[in-house]
């Protein structure tokens, strides 16, 4: 009686571990998986690794944290008065970025609700695509934008002597940013089980209300995420910045003030800059400022966005 008992019982074991064993294909593509994961964090050191390296005799010799953060002078190609001062480009830099996300972060999680909720299906599908072609238009030409129409828009309107400036670049930043806040954004929406919405609906909510008080909440994680996509992108654009702004070494103190940022410093100085060369080095250092600007983004997403869900 214990022997057919126990057979079962042993079989029983037997399917559960062939059940557990993995095959060799699935092991493979999971090592690859988890190869490409690892991948992506020692390409982010490499680069930081790389960038540091090109800026490190700088960095070691001549480097004057006061004057480096703190002066507004930016004149390296002098022989005998050279200043490395970045404020002013770090001024301009954040001057556009948070001037474009005013206008970009509203209007693209509008437009994100917008084609979630409130438009039929086929229309749908189009505005998507429209939205996907729109981030698709190369940088320089955002920049001709600028430059052939923008440029005297913002002077025929304001009445102002230049329309290459901070007012410019934000404008553009933004039309290149809502794309991405839109497609994240819409993702984000979607993503909101299909429960909350008919449940919404079965106590009397009207769309507004269900958008506002039911997705809203749901999906700001989300939200949030796709807002600070977009800081990223207006932190890391170049050369339709470097076209929009004017391109002048100073603290802007309106909105149509010429400014320069740091992305646009190192487009146009880097080629004329000798290779090995302390300008060479300033403008890998001002790189690497950049690029702990972009990390400290987007480590305080993830913060703000773990920290919400522990909250939950």
């Amino acid at each position: 009686m214990e022997r057919r008992l126990a057979r079962p019982r042993i079989e029983a074991m037997e399917w559960r571990q062939r059940k557990t064993t993995k095959p060799w294909s699935e092991k493979l593509i999971e090592g690859i998986i988890r190869l490409c994961g690892m991948s992506c964090i020692f390409l982010i050191f490499a680069i930081l690794l790389f960038i540091s390296k090109e800026a490190y005799p700088f960095l070691v010799g001549k480097f004057e944290a006061s004057e480096f953060f703190f002066s507004k002078s930016w004149n390296p190609s002098s022989v005998a008065n050279v200043h490395y001062g970045i404020l002013a480009l770090i001024a301009g830099t954040l001057a556009v970025t948070f001037l474009s996300m005013l206008i970009a972060v509203p209007l693209g999680l509008a437009s994100a609700f917008y084609i979630s909720e409130f438009c039929s299906p086929r229309a749908r599908e189009i505005y998507k695509v429209l939205v996907e072609f729109l981030a698709a238009i190369p940088s320089v030409v955002w920049g001709f934008i600028a430059i052939m129409m923008i440029n005297p828009m913002i002077i025929s309107t304001f009445k102002v002597p230049i329309g290459l400036n901070v007012l410019n670049a934000s404008l553009i930043l933004a039309l290149m940013s809502i794309p991405l806040i839109v497609s994240v954004g819409e993702d984000a929406l979607r993503a909101v089980p299909e429960t909350y919405r008919e449940a919404a609906e079965a106590l009397g909510a009207t769309r507004w209300e269900i958008a506002t008080r039911v997705l809203l909440p749901a999906a700001k994680n989300g939200l949030m995420a796709a807002a600070l996509l977009g800081v990223g992108r207006a932190l890391g654009e170049t050369m339709a910045v470097l076209m929009a702004t004017g391109h002048s070494v100073q603290i802007p103190k309106s909105i149509f003030d010429p400014a320069r940022t740091l992305t646009a410093t190192i487009a146009a100085e880097l080629g004329e800059s000798p290779k090995g060369g302390e300008h060479y080095q300033v403008l890998f250092a001002i790189g690497l400022v950049l690029f702990l600007i972009s990390f400290a983004v987007n480590v305080t997403a993830d913060y703000l966005i773990r920290g919400k869900r522990r909250k939950r």
